[in-house]
This record gives C-alpha cells, sequence and structure tokens, in this order.
C-alpha cells in the first residue's frame, strides 16, 4: 500500500504518524522528547531506552509506550527495524501517563505495519479512524513482564546509583557511607524512590546489562560470568525469579 499525501491543511485531522526505520548497532537518537504520543517497537533486533527516570530494554515483540513530552534516548544495542507510531494526544483520547513496556500481539503487529505503510492516519477517513481504534483497543489490552530499571530522584540515593554503576563501592555499608547516609536511610531511600533496595537495584541494573549483551551476540556463559554467576543455569534461575522468564523466553516474547 502506497503512502497517502497530505498537505498542511489536512494537518489539524491527522490522529497518528508512523516511522519505519533500520537503525546500525550501536546507534544513538540522543535525548528527545515529542508532542505526541510515541509507541516505540522494534520488529526486528534489541533497544534500550532511557529517560531521568530509568531504562526499559526492548527486544523483538515488545514496545514502550512514551507519552507526549517524555524526553528520552534510544540505543540500538543490535541492529533494529524500528517501526514507531506517533498519536496525536487530544484525538486519542485518554492514554496512560506513565511510560511502560507492552507485548506486540501478532495482531498489534499487523496494525502497526498496516499503519507505517499508510504513513499518517487521517481521523476524517472512516477506515484511518477505525484502524486507528483498533491500535488502541489492542494496545491498551497488552502487558509484559516488567524489564526496567527505576532511577532514584533524591541526589544521595542517585550519587549511591552511580557509585554501584562505576562499581567501586561494593555492600550497603560502605555504599552509604559513600553516599553521605546511614545503611537504613539509604535502603528506605532506595525503596521509597525505586521500589527495591540497593542490593536489588544492582542486581536488575546487572541483569539489564545482561540482556543488552546477549543482544549483542554474547554468550549465556559469558554474560553469566560477567555478571558475577558461578554459572549459566545459576544467572538463568535468577533471571526467571526476577522476571518471571528466562532470558531466552525474553527474547522472544513468549
Amino acid at each position: 500500500m502506497l503512502q497517502k499525501r497530505h498537505s498542511l491543511a489536512d494537518e489539524p485531522h491527522l490522529i497518528v504518524r508512523s516511522l519505519d526505520v533500520t537503525y546500525g548497532l550501536g546507534t544513538r537518537s540522543g535525548g528527545h522528547a515529542h508532542p505526541w504520543h510515541q509507541l516505540i517497537y522494534a520488529s526486528a533486533g534489541v533497544l534500550t531506552v532511557r529517560t531521568g527516570n530509568g531504562a526499559w530494554v526492548l527486544p523483538a515483540g515488545r514496545a514502550l509506550w512514551v507519552p507526549a513530552g517524555m524526553a528520552h534516548d534510544v540505543h540500538f544495542v543490535s541492529a533494529a527495524r524500528l517501526r514507531t507510531l506517533y498519536l496525536r494526544p487530544e484525538l486519542c483520547g485518554p492514554q496512560p501517563e506513565q511510560i511502560g513496556v507492552v507485548t506486540v500481539s501478532p495482531l498489534l503487529s499487523e496494525l502497526i505495519l498496516r499503519a507505517t505503510r499508510q504513513g499518517m492516519l487521517d481521523g476524517r477517513e472512516r477506515a484511518d479512524a477505525a484502524l486507528a481504534t483498533l491500535i488502541l483497543d489492542e494496545f491498551r489490552q497488552s502487558g509484559a513482564p516488567p524489564f526496567q530499571l527505576p532511577q532514584p530522584r533524591s541526589a544521595e540515593a542517585r550519587r549511591a546509583a552511580d557509585l554501584i554503576a562505576d562499581g567501586d563501592v561494593t555492600g550497603t555499608t560502605a555504599l552509604a557511607r559513600v553516599a553521605g547516609l546511614g545503611k537504613r536511610t539509604l535502603e528506605r531511600r532506595f525503596r521509597d524512590e525505586t521500589g527495591m533496595g540497593p542490593a536489588q537495584w544492582r542486581c536488575r541494573r546487572a541483569f539489564l546489562a545482561a540482556v543488552e549483551q546477549l543482544a549483542a551476540g554474547a554468550s549465556v556463559k559469558a554474560v553469566a560470568a560477567a555478571a558475577g554467576y558461578a554459572s549459566p543455569s545459576a544467572f538463568v534461575a535468577a533471571f526467571r525469579r526476577a522476571f518471571g522468564v528466562t532470558p531466552g523466553r525474553y527474547f522472544t516474547g513468549a
């Protein structure tokens, strides 16, 4: 299907725009924001999306809902084909105000493909309006195991997060001392601001890095060793306990 031509006069009636492009390994978009809601979908490959509040890993079969106005940076962990929908907020009805991952069902995948082939959806066109309604209905029914790394908000907790990322300080007691907080205060801050303690946050960060390494072609054995696990089976078991699926199932979306 050929993309429809639109003029400036059509602009107020457009309810969905789309993007279909392939990016190479290591490409970064840089921080940016959009005035429309965005559904970021990699139909092939793996990407990581980071905001000031956290990071999300998206293998093929998963998409990320980014509300209008939210600054984000997309990192293509592997070569990936990106299919993105931009939805006009005032014409699409109430939508989630929080960023979140969704599973792209076979139906939603086909709907996204149809929309990107058309390029734009015009609310005056009955077929376009119906397609937009189907996309939104299928999107609302989607869900996915959480694979995100929330970032703490306070300066002291962010300092601790940076220390964990650098790998220079190990142990919650030492981490709290360097960050300028008591151990219990640091643990409480992390739970209040990220939903997990410092040790769990460290583990979640290691898993996020592991998924990126797997996407880049590293073996489970190498990734498990880099994450500090005694064996690949121990790493897979820990991954499953944390997210409800094995790394392999996470990549396939099964």
